[in-house]
């Protein structure tokens, strides 16, 4: 079993607003900055390497938690939303009403136009997951993050994650040589920079 830490990245003007970034490269906001440089890794996963997605919210979150050193994985990017990014969830079930209602309601199945689905999210993850050979941190999104939840908490996405789940926190799984994710421990904290 291979030790996995996913991390998200840090907070953009997109996420303050609830905007979909998906595939959209926008930096760390002042608000993100502020919020990381409080942030450490805790020292037990100093050993760990780095991956991380090719975006920059994530290659920034990396470095400002103390990575000198990491690896981009185009594995990692964010889902992709097609039309909906840029948009909100609220605006989005206002502009389409049912039919969003019932696009939510598919789960893993979900799939924005022109997008991918969480089910494509999972798909495109495995060969990540089964090439991973040494304790990893990922630093990634919240869609690669629900993704892997998904996988190893056996959740369709249809309901509410049946467990508290922090994303200023990290979260540690282990990955069989298979490359089926194994849920470890929830909610790291990342503790106070020093």
């Amino acid at each position: 079993m291979i030790p996995l830490l996913l991390i998200r990245h840090g907070k953009t003007e997109w996420n303050l607003q609830k905007k979909l970034q998906g595939r959209q490269d926008i930096s760390l906001c002042e608000v993100g900055i502020t919020e990381l440089k409080q942030m450490s890794l805790p020292t037990e996963f100093n050993h760990f390497e780095w991956c991380v997605s090719p975006l920059k919210r994530a290659q920034e979150t990396a470095k400002l938690l103390g990575a000198e050193n990491f690896a981009t994985d185009d594995r990692l990017i964010e889902m992709d939303f097609g039309e909906w990014e840029g948009c909100t969830i609220k605006a989005l079930r206002e502009r389409y009403g049912q039919s969003m209602l019932d696009n939510e309601a598919k789960g893993i199945y979900m799939t924005p136009p022109q997008g991918e689905s969480p089910y494509d999210v999972q798909q495109r993850l495995r060969s990540f997951l089964r090439g991973l050979r040494n304790p990893t941190i990922a630093v990634t999104h919240k869609g690669v993050i629900r993704a892997i939840k998904s996988l190893a908490y056996d959740w369709d996405m249809k309901d509410k994650f049946p467990m508290e789940f922090k994303w200023n926190a990290a979260h540690l799984f282990e990955v069989t040589s298979e490359g089926i994710p194994v849920g470890k421990k929830l909610n790291i904290k990342l503790d106070a920079a020093k």
